[in-house]
């Protein structure tokens, strides 16, 4: 499991300098595409950020611009692509077989749905206030859960343990359908108990929040876990180091997915080929814009945690570089 860390309001107000530079001669020749991310605490932010920093800097010799705005998350990025609001957008490998085969949250399946690559990894993330006494799954009901918004991976993810343990929102004495740059506040102001973020670590809402009160990381390892990893090739274990975050000194073990960087089968070969051209040509300088980036491959990119087939726009850039 790949490891984040780092505030993504402070990357991203170093990041939007890139994405916003233009120039009036140069406008009429730009073409302009736009990425979906997540919440600005979220790594998805700084994922989309740091995309269109590297085709940004190559604008003047491929004419494309990049905007990356923040978005609802997984299931709203993979909706914005399918309505041609958006050109790509970052997604949790679950949520992209869901939308590729018409599962859980997509009535149809999205057939046009491409992959360009994949990321970090991600586990579920509970965190508890600490005086709300939540040690395990089952210590969550009765309590009042921050489950995530609607159209978010982690509300995605939750839905499905939430029915593999044969739960509904009626367990909880509250669900509340905060997003990403509102749970740690929540928290600590003592309006939830609970919260649920898929999330690379080290993360800066879950360290904002474990700075401000006392609390604790959950674990998510009962049988019904094991079985859903069993029975998902997107679903994997993972382990949250001890001591990353203020208060939790010991190993945390839950599971969790990959985040994935999708697009369609509509959006020109030449614009993803320019924009994987633009990642992969910088890739040193792109893997130090976040640590979640940090221990990331080509060769893991390119195959791990992708269920729709690859765009062809990427397969030629693989191919010239023998990736494929």
């Amino acid at each position: 499991m790949k490891r984040h860390a780092l505030t993504a309001a402070v990357l991203s107000t170093a990041l939007m300098g890139a994405v916003s530079v233009s120039t009036p001669a140069m406008a009429q020749d730009q073409q302009y595409i736009t990425i979906g991310t997540g919440g600005q605490t979220g790594v998805y932010y700084v994922v989309g950020q740091s995309v269109c920093r590297m085709v940004n800097r190559s604008a003047e010799e491929s004419g494309i611009r990049c905007n990356a705005p923040s978005t609802g998350g997984s299931v709203a990025n993979i909706n914005g692509i399918k309505s041609g609001e958006l050109n790509m957008g970052v997604a949790q490998s679950d949520v992209q077989f869901n939308a590729y085969n018409g599962k859980a949250q997509f009535d149809q399946p999205m057939e046009n749905l491409r992959s360009v690559f994949s990321l970090h990894g991600e586990p579920l993330t509970i965190l508890a206030r600490k005086d709300a006494n939540i040690d395990s799954i089952q210590d969550l009901k009765g309590k009042r859960v921050n489950i995530g918004n609607p159209g978010s991976g982690q509300r995605a993810t939750m839905e499905v343990l939430m029915d593999a343990e044969g739960w509904d929102t009626s367990v909880f004495s509250l669900s509340s359908e905060l997003g990403a740059a509102e749970m740690a506040s929540a928290l600590a102001d003592n309006n939830i108990d609970a919260m649920a973020y898929v999330v690379g670590h080290p993360n800066g809402a879950i360290q904002e929040a474990t700075t401000t009160v006392a609390s604790n990381l959950v674990p998510l390892n009962d049988d019904v876990v094991k079985g859903l990893v069993d029975e998902f090739p997107y679903y994997s274990m993972s382990t949250i180091p001890g001591g990353m975050y203020e208060g939790n000194p010991d190993d945390v073990e839950t599971f969790g997915v990959r985040a994935t960087f999708v697009t369609s089968a509509d959006v020109d070969d030449e614009v993803v080929y320019q924009t994987v051209k633009a990642v992969f040509d910088n890739f040193d300088r792109f893997k130090r814009l976040h640590p979640a980036f940090a221990n990331l491959t080509p060769q893991d990119m390119i195959s791990q945690g992708l269920s729709a087939p690859l765009h062809e726009g990427a397969k030629r850039y693989y191919k010239e570089q023998g990736w494929l």
